[in-house]
């Protein structure tokens, strides 16, 4: 097969790179993108009872953090480039598991509370896959969509698990204890086979498409890809796809209540999205490796706007509401695949570590700000119409987008520093 069979009497890159494949899906799951997200909506009502903040005060921290981390985005993987991933994903991993576990010792002081929100928006970038897909990619050409998918599907293992561990815990031994047992998830758990397995490749691991003859890894600056229509291309239709679901997502248990669903057929449909969003990261990735990438995801990112659509008013047609639910996910875990994607295809593999985090900033900023946006459509109309409607416009833009991009370059030449960029001829 074609998929698994190298060339030249190479092996095939998954026999070369599942290990640091298996460790990066693990990693994933017990890092700071899924963790934070997973565990507040579970404190919300035993923090309330215990310092008297209000649900909005307490979860405004998981809007600091992410606001922080967008940010800090590029930071890491300007780190991650310079200094390798592996060491700063082990210092990464290490000092987000410290943080999470430093809010068993919050005090009640709301300004403390967020303080902690802050540190780990400073250290947990680096546990994220800002760094991990850096590593997959380089390990990873012919089957790097695939294999970035499989990945990816970490924070759909830590969904499954992570809520589930975090109740038991909150019941168990109150919220302070949880946030301890859950920071053994990155210290025990990933930390161990980070520290087995985790590395980019030597030069005669590297596959050939991402180095040059002397085994140079090839790609352009930063300061170039900045200069380059095609990155604000990607930029914008990242942002607008993350405002169009971010909100979707974390507002859905009331979205559905506005058509008459019970919170168990709610529980339900969350459920499906999750399988969804599994889904889509699987098949998308599969189908980059085969198809160009701006055409994959032009019905991807389609079809969630019909979602939108379904989702409006109040009507109870519980087959429309679970497809819809299901559409919204794939394309959520489809989004995930095509930003390291796109990073890696359109400007290789020398500076990808500043310019995915560049590229993460606005996925990262859409996450957090979407929520808000759907709230305040709620607070003032009494529905979520008016956000679904705009969600619409964000997905079509943000597809339409990517169908601008042209072909992939191909790298013929190693970085050259902070000069122009290096010679590309079209594919």
């Amino acid at each position: 097969m074609a998929a698994a069979t190298g060339t030249e009497g190479r092996p095939s890159e998954f026999r070369l790179g599942w290990r640091v494949l298996l460790a990066s899906l693990i990693g994933i799951s017990c890092g700071a993108s899924p963790l934070p997200f997973n565990t507040i909506g579970f404190t919300l009502a035993p923090i309330n009872a215990e310092t008297g903040w209000s649900f909005a005060q307490i979860s405004a921290g998981v809007l600091i953090y992410g606001v922080i981390a967008s940010l800090l985005a590029p930071v890491f993987g300007w780190l991650a480039d310079r200094y390798g991933v592996r060491p700063v994903t082990i210092v990464s991993m290490v000092l987000f598991g410290l943080a999470f576990a430093s809010f068993a010792l919050t005090p009640s002081n709301l300004f403390v509370f967020y303080g902690i929100w802050v540190l780990v928006g400073m250290v947990g970038i680096g546990s994220t896959p800002v760094t991990f897909s850096r590593a997959i990619s380089m390990w990873f050409f012919r089957n790097r969509g695939l294999a970035l998918g499989i990945a990816l599907v970490g924070t759909s293992i830590a969904a499954l698990i992570v809520p589930r561990v975090t109740v038991w815990a909150i019941e168990a031994y109150g919220w302070r204890t949880m946030y301890l047992i859950v920071a053994g998830f990155p210290l025990l758990v990933a930390l161990p086979l980070i520290l087995l397995w985790f590395r980019e490749p030597r030069p005669e691991e590297t596959p050939q498409e991402n180095r040059t003859v002397g085994g140079q890894v090839t790609g352009v600056t930063l300061q170039a890809a900045l200069r380059d229509r095609r990155f604000w291309t990607i930029w914008l239709s990242i942002l607008c796809v993350a405002l169009a679901y971010g909100g979707a997502h974390i507002h859905m248990p009331e979205i559905i209540k506005q058509h008459g669903m019970t919170a168990a057929e709610g529980a339900g449909i969350m459920g499906m999205i999750g399988i969804a969003i599994m889904a889509g990261r699987i098949i998308t990735g599969f189908l980059l490796d085969r198809i160009w990438a701006p055409l994959v995801c032009l019905p991807i990112l389609l079809v969630p706007a019909l979602a939108c659509w379904l989702l409006m008013g109040t009507g109870t047609n519980q087959t429309l509401i679970y497809t819809a639910a299901f559409m919204l996910g794939f394309a959520a875990g489809a989004e995930s695949d095509l930003i390291a994607y796109l990073a890696s295809r359109y400007f290789g593999m020398a500076n990808y570590g500043k310019i995915y985090g560049m590229l993460y900033m606005p996925f990262g900023l859409g996450s957090a700000f979407s929520p808000v946006i759907y709230g305040w459509f709620r607070d003032t109309t009494g529905s979520y119409d008016g956000a679904l409607t705009l969600a619409m416009g964000g997905f079509a833009v943000g597809a339409l987008l990517l169908i601008t991009l042209g072909r992939y370059p191909v790298f013929t030449e190693p970085d050259p520093g902070p000069e122009p960029v290096p010679k590309a001829v079209p594919a």
